[in-house]
């Protein structure tokens, strides 16, 4: 039962990708129903082998306590309508049924996430894993970039890309480069990590390739501010290990994607890029639709609902009183996953969500002073995965998409995973 559960976690990783990333409300029901039956398998093994160690509890409690604080935020407060009229629902979000939903979709990853702990815990699994997600990233490359040149006209493969809009498999290009930034920040960690063999450094090479090459045609500016940012990161990382031939490599291979990015940009990379100064400038049009608009936007929201939020799910309805434009185009996210958060669930959501990095950032820590080999190396490529994710949510919403979410938890596991709990091979057989 518990090699059918990981086997099923797997192709759970693999299925959220196709489908435009699980951006679909039924493929989102239909996410959670499947982690709701393997939770269901995994519970008769539990009983089976009377053993419940699911992960640290300073990691799951926190996701948990989102979605009670979710949920508490649906229910219905003040009068009941009369006899003859339906009773009108009173809550702190303002869209309740999109805020139940939300916390559908938390328990879901929380439940992955305890799932992975429980299942992917041994280095034949985590390779699995690891490989796994890499081939979600490359084979998503290498279909965005077959898009990118070929198609003619609605739909390729999946009837509702459109051309010229979106990248891969995403109908939004900023969600396609979260996927790439997670399994280059992987995969660069598996080259720069001790533990591997040297035949294999150049497997991940050729890997990262593709997925270097996608994510600067996808054009998505957060995506390559990230990505510069993951490779800076893993200099600094070098440099306090004072490996000197590994940062002499490091600093060639800064150059090499800098300029290897605006070769392969081009002028459409080069315009985008000039593009972002209006952006973050004020919106002359009264379409209010520039990131300065909307941020200004969601803290006047934050300033009118600053200790409960509007309802995780119900920043769309909720921003629109406070919106400041036309109204042809209402922006449906915050762009900034931070600011979302705090508008959303207000100051306690915000604790949360604090308590949760807090216990990552402490539980990463500890663990990367205690590994070596190739449990150091996935350490490694986990955190420059989250640190890509964490850079580039500060002008997006990636993690929006179940897809993009999913492999975030896969890379928390990954990075968060005790010691101790990592089974030997050699043990495991015996």
């Amino acid at each position: 039962m518990s090699k059918v559960i990981f086997a099923a976690l797997v192709g759970l990783v693999v299925l959220t990708a196709i489908p435009y990333g699980t951006i679909e409300p039924w493929w989102k029901a239909a996410f959670v129903c499947a982690v709701f039956g393997i939770s269901i398998l995994a519970i008769i093994e539990m009983a089976i082998s009377r053993s419940h160690d699911v992960g640290p509890r300073t990691i799951l409690l926190p996701m948990l306590a989102l979605a009670a604080f979710a949920f508490m935020q649906t229910i219905p407060i003040g009068s009941a309508g009369s006899l003859t009229q339906l009773p009108p629902w009173h809550a702190i979000s303002a869209d309740p049924y999109q805020t139940r939903f939300f916390v559908l979709q938390i328990l879901a990853l929380t439940a992955c996430l305890a799932l992975l702990y429980r299942y992917a815990n041994s280095e034949g699994r985590m390779q699995v894993l690891i490989h796994v997600v890499i081939a979600v990233a490359v084979a998503s490359a290498i279909f965005g970039i077959l898009r990118d040149n070929s198609q003619q006209g609605q739909g390729f493969v999946l009837p509702l890309l459109k051309d010229r809009q979106g990248f891969g498999q995403f109908v939004n290009k900023n969600h396609f480069a979260y996927l790439m930034e997670m399994g280059f920040g992987l995969g660069l960690g598996m080259i720069l990590g001790r533990g591997n063999r040297r035949d294999r450094l150049m497997i991940y090479v050729a890997l990262l390739f593709p997925i270097w090459i996608a994510l600067v045609l996808s054009n998505s500016r957060g995506g390559i501010v990230a990505m510069l940012t993951q490779i800076v990161v893993a200099a600094l990382w070098l440099v306090r290990q004072r490996v000197a031939l590994k940062v002499a490599l490091m600093v060639v291979l800064i150059i090499g994607v800098l300029l290897g990015t605006l070769w392969v940009g081009g002028d459409r990379l080069v315009t985008n890029i000039e593009s972002a100064r209006a952006d973050f400038a004020g919106d002359t049009t009264r379409d209010g639709a520039s990131r300065n608009e909307i941020w200004r936007a969601t803290l006047k929201m934050f300033a009118a609902h600053p200790i409960t939020g509007v309802g995780f799910g119900a920043y769309w309805i909720g921003i629109t009183a406070y919106h400041d434009a036309s109204g042809s185009l209402t922006p449906q996210e915050a762009h900034n996953e931070y600011l979302e958060v705090l508008s959303s669930g207000g100051l306690f959501g915000v604790v949360i969500v604090v308590l949760f990095a807090v216990a990552v950032f402490r539980k990463v820590q500890e663990n990367l002073q205690r590994d070596h080999g190739f449990i150091r190396a996935v350490r490694f490529g986990a955190v420059l995965g989250i640190v890509g994710v964490l850079v580039h949510s500060l002008v997006d919403f990636g993690l929006h998409l179940l897809s993009n979410a999913l492999l975030f938890i896969v890379l928390i596991m990954l990075a968060t995973v005790s010691h101790e709990k990592i089974i030997d091979p050699g043990v495991q057989q015996q």
